[in-house]
């Protein structure tokens, strides 16, 4: 160890005490202005550093102690940087950093007295903590005494019997005065004012303390004089010295000749701490072989201190010893009592009680939180969360302690230096699975019995942005119905983040379409904050019967989590399209003519209706019926296939034509409906060379006459008019010819091949009946027609009337 001594700009000291003198020569000479003198002790052991401070007592608070960063060695501002703390023990700071300049300065006036009492030196240790990274360091402050108390008895007056027959050179002590101060500060010396009896040795007791003894000169004569006053004065160290008198009245006495006598010079006793007020320590006995008045003895205290006086009360009578107050192991380990046992003829005896106070298990051990991090953050390990230090009072056993917390948790103790322990997770935390800790950390001294402190802390894991929301369903299936309004609401998606906070704030999005056909932008939109879908346009199932969309969840963590999940979206069908009727066409045009057999039996297939409808399902179901007709019974139409059949056999008695109006329906709600006329002829058996209709018969009957006429009237005209009738027939086989062009349709395509022709899927007509299909425009849409029969040219002059007859038959039943 080496002294390093700081003086005021007159150069350095090698010694403490005159660095003291100095001081307090200083101090008295500028009366209140304070010099401060600071001594440095740096002591360096392996493994550690370890640095004590010096400082006088009672010197100003604010004064500077040391430059901290140049003694720990550490760069400029770094204690700054690492948040630099100086913890004592006990919650009490005596010192403080400069928060400019991080200098140590004191934090208040202290009183070395006060602080540490009789005990030499006065040390106390504190820590400095530095954290990022965490670093201890051992460091003490040292108070150096002073001389600021005056040396003081605890008696005005002391009363010294002394008998007139004690022979010169008899030695009788006296009282000691009592001096707060240590050291060199403490009483050295003791005087005796000037008289012609007495002279005063100062010696030293075996604990150090040094007490006055009057010597005797010369005989006393109680009759020459029966007593004497004198003055004693006790002198400290310091300089200049302070002082403390008392009176000593000394009392001559007749001769008696035995002084009181102790069984034992010496006891030795062991108290517990914390016995009651009142418990017997010890009881002292002495014996007197004197008689009489100066046989009977009295106890007392001699030479007792403040301290004893006020812990212990003495019988004057029996010598008991007892208990004034409680003692207090962690403040006073021990008294040495002086005891006087004195006759009735002034004579006394004296012995000596050592009592050791023994340590009870009565202080609970502290703790001192340094550092608190109550908030930290997840998947961090290696965390440190507090830093705090232990200490106990008691001694031994009972000032041992071992520091815990509970199991089960993902935090531990870690012992750092004597008594100081760092809280640290063990592993990385996860907020999601469980927010918060409460952890206490219960130390215990290993006395007994057993005393514990907790202390409580609360430890909040924050959020860090490590997981993505997660969708409720990887798929979803939304149905809207066709037709629906814009804007309509159609379904959710939802997903959930077990972040908090932002982190846990998801906002949604679509993603691109798959199909870069599909317009998706005109179909459906998000909300962002919840999720809800809308369709943004009216949707026809005809056109879309599905179509699927990828929705994205993310947070608004740093960086961003998402994820993703699909929505198909199901278009259900509205009963929003009625039957359409492909056969027999509905164009506007003349209705289609089916020819029947009247030889055909009941069920034939006179035609089909082919209808089709542009919805699904039961809305596409469609249905036939016959909803009117000229004859009811005769035909009927199949539900399910639209196929019109005879109903029964066909007879002379019904009628040629026939009107019926087939209605189809579909299954939707409300069901939509179609129809659709048809006209059916009966005709007498296909196998007729010529089969003439009603009216063209009539018309034939009516025209006979003026045949023969022709020919009667051609055969009579002269050959003048032969050329006129050959270009008359000319002209009107030309008209017939474009008449016929006009009424068939074009091409080869027209006629059925083959030497027989199916009709209607129910018989065969022969060569010689054929009948023309045409596919007639005009709507925009192919259409099947049954057109009329084609009948053989017998003879070129009937040419005009074919064509007469012909037109007549259109005219009636709707043929083109």
């Amino acid at each position: 160890m080496m002294d390093v001594v700081i003086g005021t700009g007159k150069g350095f000291f090698p010694l403490e005490s005159d660095l003291i003198e100095m001081a307090q020569t200083k101090i008295h000479r500028k009366k209140r202005q304070v010099t401060i003198l600071i001594i440095w002790m740096i002591l360096w052991e392996v493994g550690s550093e370890s640095i004590q401070y010096s400082v006088l007592e009672e010197t100003e608070s604010g004064t500077f102690v040391a430059n901290l960063t140049k003694d720990l060695g550490l760069k400029r501002g770094e204690l700054a940087e690492r948040g630099a703390q100086v913890v004592f023990k006990g919650n009490r700071q005596h010192l403080q950093l400069d928060p400019q300049t991080y200098d140590l300065l004191l934090n208040e006036k202290l009183d070395r007295e006060e602080l540490c009492g009789s005990t030499e030196p006065c040390v106390l240790p504190f820590q400095v903590l530095l954290e990022n990274p965490l670093q201890f360091f051992q460091a003490a402050l040292r108070l150096l005494d002073i001389n600021d108390h005056a040396p003081e008895f605890l008696e005005n007056e002391i009363l010294l019997k002394i008998s007139e027959s004690s022979h010169p050179g008899t030695a009788f002590p006296l009282k000691i005065a009592q001096d707060l101060d240590v050291g060199s500060n403490t009483v050295q010396n003791y005087t005796i004012s000037t008289n012609s009896y007495f002279h005063l040795f100062t010696l030293n007791h075996s604990d150090g303390r040094r007490y006055p003894e009057l010597v005797l000169d010369k005989a006393l004569d109680r009759e020459e004089q029966s007593e004497l006053r004198l003055t004693l004065t006790a002198l400290d160290g310091g300089s200049p010295p302070r002082t403390g008198t008392s009176q000593v009245l000394v009392v001559v006495l007749d001769i008696n000749d035995n002084a009181p006598e102790f069984a034992q010079l010496l006891y030795e006793v062991q108290v517990p701490e914390n016995s009651p007020v009142g418990s017997l320590v010890i009881t002292v006995f002495a014996t007197d072989l004197d008689a009489g008045t100066y046989g009977e003895l009295s106890y007392s205290f001699f030479q007792s201190s403040n301290q004893v006086i006020q812990a212990f009360e003495i019988n004057t009578v029996t010598g008991e010893i007892r208990l004034k107050k409680p003692l207090d192991f962690e403040e006073i380990r021990s008294y040495r009592l002086e005891i006087e046992a004195s006759d009735g003829g002034g004579l006394s005896g004296k012995c000596t009680i050592a009592i050791e106070v023994m340590d009870v298990n009565d202080n609970a051990p502290e703790l001192t939180m340094s550092v608190l991090i109550s908030d930290v953050p997840e998947n961090t390990p290696d965390t440190v969360v507090a830093i705090f230090g232990i200490s106990d009072p008691d001694s031994g056993e009972n000032g041992k302690m071992m520091c815990t917390i509970q199991d089960r948790l993902p935090f531990f103790l870690k012992l750092t230096v004597e008594n100081f322990y760092t809280l640290v997770t063990e592993r990385a935390l996860d907020r999601e699975s469980q927010a918060e800790y409460n952890i206490t950390i219960t130390v215990t001294d290993l006395g007994t019995p057993r005393l514990k402190t907790q202390h409580n802390i609360t430890v909040t894991v924050s959020d860090v942005n490590d997981n993505a929301p997660a969708f409720s369903q990887t798929t979803y299936t939304l149905r809207v119905r066709e037709n629906n309004s814009p804007a309509l609401h159609i379904g959710s998606v939802s997903a959930t983040d077990r972040d908090s906070g932002a982190n846990a704030q998801v906002t949604y999005s679509l993603l691109p379409p798959a199909d870069p056909q599909l317009p998706l932008a005109s179909l459906v939109s998000i909300n962002a904050d919840n999720g809800q879908l809308f369709a943004l346009r009216s949707l026809d199932y005809e056109a879309l019967q599905a179509f699927e969309v990828g929705v994205r969840a993310a947070d608004r963590g740093s960086p961003a989590l998402s994820s993703q999940a699909r929505v198909r979206v199901l278009v259900l069908d509205d009963n929003d399209n009625a039957p359409f009727v492909l056969y027999p066409p509905q164009n506007g045009s003349a209705p289609c003519t089916e020819l029947v057999p009247r030889a055909a039996e009941a069920g034939y297939l006179v035609t089909k209706v082919v209808a089709v409808d542009g919805d699904s399902g039961q809305n596409a179901w469609l249905s036939y019926q016959l909803l009117k007709a000229t004859e009811p019974g005769l035909f009927g139409v199949w539900a399910h296939n639209g196929e019109v059949r005879t109903a029964r056999l066909l007879s002379e008695r019904d009628a040629v034509k026939h009107r019926l109006v087939v209605l189809v329906k579909d299954n939707g709600e409300p069901p939509r409906s179609a129809s659709v006329t048809l006209h059916v002829l009966l005709v007498d058996g296909f196998s007729q060379p010529y089969l003439p209709l009603p009216e063209v018969a009539a018309a034939e009957a009516r025209a006979d006459p003026l045949t023969v006429y022709l020919v009667v009237a051609l055969a009579s005209v002269s050959s003048l008019f032969l050329f006129s009738v050959l270009v008359f027939v000319a002209v009107r086989l030309c008209r017939r010819s474009r008449a016929a062009s006009a009424g068939r349709c074009s091409g080869p395509e027209g006629h059925f091949p083959g030497h027989l022709v199916d009709v209607s899927g129910a018989g065969t007509l022969s060569q010689s009946y054929q009948y023309e299909v045409c596919l007639r425009g005009g709507s925009g849409t192919s259409e099947f027609k049954f057109l009329k029969p084609i009948f053989p040219n017998f003879v070129g002059e009937a040419a005009g009337r074919d064509a007469e007859e012909n037109s007549n038959f259109t005219n009636n039943f709707g043929f083109t």
